[in-house]
């Protein structure tokens, strides 16, 4: 009987029906080396276009790896329009930021700047390979899209005012999340503050904006990595969206 296929990995490379794909060097140390599979075995693989396909290994070595495509089995969908921004904290709790936001749904990831931002190093190439992992583990089929850091100023000074922003505000000022997050708003974003929480400034300045609305978790202060867990699942609770 043929084994089901679990491991899953994402490609670059257009996934059709009887094409052959190049996995790269990384892939092919993984599967040969880690997971020891060989020749005629099953894996699932998608390509952030046209879904996810059962592949056949026809080819393996330590560097190079070759599998063929036999089965479409899932149609590309997208996640919902929902937006993370979040202040960059310790390596270890960001990683824990992107991993958590892309297995919920998060479409797009944008690291900003505030004024209490103590992140030294931003490495948006680790924060794209962390989102394509996590991907490949929650069997999304589409990736998230990761951005520069940008300053939250400039950020808000360019925003679409039609997409709706929802801030934390730790302060206790803003709705409760249930409340706060608007079941028929199909385009939202969530910003999430550094450790410290947003300056009076920044306050000031969010709350002065129409297309602004500070929601409260609780009474208890979260840890930002919390925050963003907790925000992204009370906002797909609310709005009933799920990848």
């Amino acid at each position: 009987m043929k084994k089901k296929a679990k491991i899953r990995l994402f490609t670059e490379e257009k996934l059709s029906l009887g094409t052959e794909i190049v996995l790269n060097e990384k892939q092919a140390h993984y599967l040969s080396n880690v997971m020891k599979i060989g020749i005629g075995e099953s894996l699932l693989m998608f390509d952030n276009q046209h879904g996810e396909f059962e592949c056949e290994i026809v080819s393996c070595n330590k560097k190079n790896c070759i599998a063929r495509v036999n089965e479409k089995t899932r149609d590309f969908t997208e996640c919902p329009d929902i937006w993370l921004l979040f202040a960059p904290v310790k390596k270890d709790q960001t990683d824990f930021i992107i991993q958590k936001a892309t297995e919920l749904g998060a479409a797009k990831i944008v690291p900003t700047i505030t004024a209490r931002t103590i992140a030294e190093k931003i490495k948006i190439e680790r924060f794209e390979a962390q989102s394509i992992e996590a991907s490949e583990r929650c069997r999304r089929v589409d990736i998230p899209v990761i951005s520069e850091a940008v300053s939250l100023n400039k950020l808000l000074d360019n925003w679409d005012k039609s997409r709706i922003l929802y801030f934390m505000d730790e302060t206790g000022k803003g709705d409760n999340v249930i409340n706060g997050f608007e079941a028929e708003q199909k385009k939202a974003a969530i910003l999430v503050g550094p450790e410290g929480g947003f300056s009076e400034e920044e306050l000031e300045k969010l709350r002065k904006l129409d297309f602004a609305k500070g929601v409260v978790m609780g009474k208890r202060i979260l840890r930002a990595e919390t925050a963003v867990a907790a925000a992204l699942a009370c906002w797909q609770i609310v709005a009933g969206d799920w990848c």
